[in-house]
């Protein structure tokens, strides 16, 4: 099932609170959400079937925790062995295929480490990415998200109703000024591959939303350390994920994911850039939260999706900031106006063009204050950079981004 922006503004307003007691499948892989045709979590169906029926979330994508738990005991009881084998060190004749996958998964990142320092070498021409202003008559009418004044007049239910009115005539002001607004940020989001939007998210959701995914990775990794559970029933493959992690996050078990949802849906100008770009049958792709850790490494510079001769963009997704991201904590950085054929054939060039092409390009760091967007093209080049932050002294700061993507209608995958 399909689910439009339409049909999530609708759904997210009659969702209840009833917290599921299933479990549901966030597997969804990362490294690249380049190869889209991977396994992903259905997240337009959870939320259908929340409003639908809660308790039946997830029950067709994972078989319940003790139905895991219970595959993984051994059927008839095994034999004891008779003596202790003489524990002994693996040679690269015994290493075991699990012993080989590690260790050149570690000589990649080691690898993926050195190439991302040149590339930091390399991209000197770098500033903060700036928010977009667009004037429209009217905007901010309504009191942003405080809602607009309150009626201090007499008579309770005259209040009551001309509170109801003023309600509707506000709502759809802003509805008029988010589509006049949208429309002018998809052009810069079409020209540039990168647009920051700014107070798109209430901070206290921002403050909950963190508190939340802190609190679901750690039960996440409990599930996953204990084998109740492979990792990618819980975390998403990333690039370099030693500090890093990506959680998709459970829409439908929390109605604070929904309200997050319908703040930057209904009350910011984000669903009016994707309805601009992608029209009204835009599909919600990937939910999740994407965590850098202090002491994480910078990322090389990659697209998500690959330019595509002849094709549109496939993806475009929001990067909403959790708290402030300052230089120290490894902002992501992107290079404006890489979506396109030129770009991605310099980049992809294997006999120096490619460091040529990188070197004093403009880029902009993603510096979000809390409750600030970044919306970008799937195709646009980027990379995460190193969580210094403890290097300032103390433990550091972990930075947190809820994300999301919507993709292309027309494309069949």
């Amino acid at each position: 099932l399909s689910m439009t922006t339409n049909d999530i503004m609708t759904t997210t307003m009659t969702m209840t609170t009833t917290t599921t007691t299933t479990t549901t499948t966030r597997a969804r892989t990362r490294t690249t959400r380049k190869t889209l045709s991977s396994p992903r979590a259905p997240v337009l169906f959870l939320l259908f079937s929340i409003a639908a029926n809660s308790h039946t979330v997830g029950s067709f994508l994972t078989p319940p925790i003790v139905a895991i738990a219970s595959k993984r005991r051994p059927s008839l009881p095994t034999a004891k062995p008779t003596a202790t084998p003489t524990a002994r060190q693996p040679t690269p004749l015994s290493l075991s295929g699990s012993d080989v996958s590690n260790l050149l998964y570690e000589e990649q990142e080691k690898l993926i480490v050195r190439r991302g320092e040149l590339e930091e070498s390399l991209v000197s021409n770098l500033a903060p990415l700036e928010a977009h202003v667009v004037k429209v008559r009217g905007t901010g009418n309504a009191g942003g998200f405080g809602g607009g004044k309150r009626n201090n007049n007499g008579g309770k239910s005259k209040t009551k109703n001309n509170n109801k009115l003023s309600n509707k005539t506000s709502n759809s002001n802003n509805h008029n000024n988010f589509q006049a607004e949208g429309k002018a940020h998809a052009q810069v989001l079409q020209n540039e591959g990168i647009l920051r939007l700014d107070n798109v998210l209430p901070p206290d959701t921002a403050d909950s939303l963190r508190d939340y995914a802190s609190s679901l990775r750690q039960t996440s990794e409990r599930e996953v350390q204990s084998g109740l559970v492979p990792p990618l029933h819980r975390f998403a493959d990333v690039l370099l994920k030693s500090n890093r992690c990506d959680l998709p996050l459970p829409l439908g078990q929390s109605p604070l994911l929904a309200s997050a949802l319908h703040a930057l849906l209904l009350r910011s100008p984000v669903s009016s850039v994707i309805e601009s770009l992608f029209g009204t049958n835009a599909v919600l792709h990937e939910f999740s939260c994407l965590v850098s850790d202090p002491g994480s490494q910078r990322q090389v510079l990659h697209p998500d999706t690959p330019y595509i001769d002849g094709k549109g963009p496939v993806l475009y997704t929001c990067f909403v900031a959790l708290q402030d991201v300052t230089p120290e904590m490894g902002p992501t950085t992107w290079m404006p106006g890489t979506h396109t054929k030129e770009a991605h054939e310099a980049f992809g060039d294997a006999t120096g063009r490619k460091d040529e092409f990188l070197s004093g390009r403009r880029a902009v760091t993603g510096t979000l204050k809390k409750g600030d967007c970044a919306i970008f093209d799937s195709r646009v080049l980027h990379c995460g950079t190193a969580n210094r932050s403890h290097l300032e002294g103390g433990e550091g700061t972990s930075r947190a981004l809820f994300y999301f993507s919507f993709k292309n209608p027309e494309v069949g995958y």
